[in-house]
């Protein structure tokens, strides 16, 4: 037998033991589907990441990963709960898929932040694949980086291979992880556009960290920390709980999507919206019909759509609590040409009036 075919037949043998293996945990609901989750909060001690005017990515992932954290802890208290770090220090990217490896970790949520123009916004989940444009590429170049800051200077990561067919290899050696991440992402995704944060989609690239885990992973790109209205929304505490929520969120449906529980047939495991937060919009424009949110008569400028009396309306920024700079933001609109910007506000994904909206964020 040639080695091409053994190669074939071990991959074989491997995706049906994982299959049976989900399939106990899961598929048969033999057991929790989820005993363990990693969470992973980018960077660290002296590597910082991406920096905003006012904070940097390592201070403000591991705001949210805590937060998630113990919001998987308070509601499901026999999941153990690991981090790769809960404080500001710098842990190696080789070191991180072996926590996560070592304590067999059932899914692995790596938190990230992003850099790009200041009016780059939105967030963005990635799971392991190839890139498939030029900033999927650099964003995955960016957080790998972080093995030149590593004690042997990245030495041991110089045989490395993250070549197109290396990861397609691992694609199929890993696939019904792979599946599984993907299904996660897509709701992480859905979570953070209820919310109101701009959806750049589901993606994938070469991030050694997701390439060297075995189970069920994602690294989220919770947004451009050099956008100075996404910078203040990744550092804000309230909206930190927001974003852990949405995490949360997703998390609860991955977890009772694989154990075969229907949420709406079980009410009672419903929990409430945490946040009492009221979120400011500026509102450019309606349409009877739907509009592609990358549509050139948007000028550039990303933007989040919701349906209201039939018809399809679009926003851009989001304000927590902060009416004065969502008043500021529609000002600049209607200077670049968005003659009838107006500010909207929302609470619990419901359009609220200003003058409820006003009252609720003086409290």
């Amino acid at each position: 037998m040639n080695s091409k075919r053994i190669q074939f037949f071990s991959i074989l043998v491997l995706n049906v033991l994982l299959a049976f293996n989900f399939h106990a945990q899961g598929g048969l609901n033999l057991s929790p589907a989820i005993k363990t989750v990693v969470i992973d909060p980018g960077h660290g001690g002296k590597d910082p990441g991406c920096l905003g005017s006012s904070t940097q990515e390592k201070i403000v992932c591991l705001a949210m990963g805590l937060k998630l954290g113990d919001l998987i802890k308070k509601n499901y208290p026999n999941i153990k709960v690991v981090y790769t770090r809960d404080s500001d220090v710098f842990v190696e990217l080789d070191d991180r898929a072996k926590i996560a490896n070592k304590n067999n970790a059932d899914l692995f949520i790596c938190i990230h932040a992003n850099a790009a123009s200041a009016t780059a916004a939105g967030t963005e989940t990635y799971v392991l694949g190839l890139h498939r444009t030029e900033s999927q590429q650099k964003i995955a170049e960016r957080e790998n980086s972080a093995i030149y800051l590593e004690e042997d200077k990245g030495e041991k990561y110089k045989d490395f291979d993250l070549s197109p067919d290396a990861i397609i290899a691992r694609q199929i050696q890993l696939s019904v992880f792979l599946d599984q991440s993907i299904s996660f992402a897509t709701k992480l995704q859905k979570e953070f556009k209820g919310i109101g944060r701009y959806d750049r989609g589901v993606k994938q690239a070469g991030f050694i960290v997701l390439y060297k885990t075995t189970m069920p992973s994602v690294l989220i790109e919770t947004g451009f920390l050099t956008n100075p209205t996404e910078q203040k929304f990744l550092m804000t505490e309230s909206t930190q709980n927001l974003m852990a929520e949405s995490m949360f969120a997703a998390f609860e449906k991955y977890k009772n999507e694989l154990e075969g529980i229907n949420i709406q047939q079980t009410p009672k495991n419903e929990k409430p919206k945490i946040s009492n937060d009221v979120f400011f919009k500026v509102q450019i424009e309606t349409s009877e019909k739907a509009i592609k949110l990358n549509d050139e008569r948007f000028k550039g400028i990303e933007v989040s759509e919701y349906q209201q009396d039939k018809l399809f309306k679009y926003t851009s920024g989001i304000f927590v609590n902060d009416y004065k700079s969502a008043n500021n933001y529609k000002n600049e609109l209607r200077n670049q040409g968005f003659q009838h910007a107006f500010v909207v506000a929302f609470k619990d994904g419901e359009r609220i009036s200003l003058e409820k909206a006003l009252k609720l964020a003086e409290k």
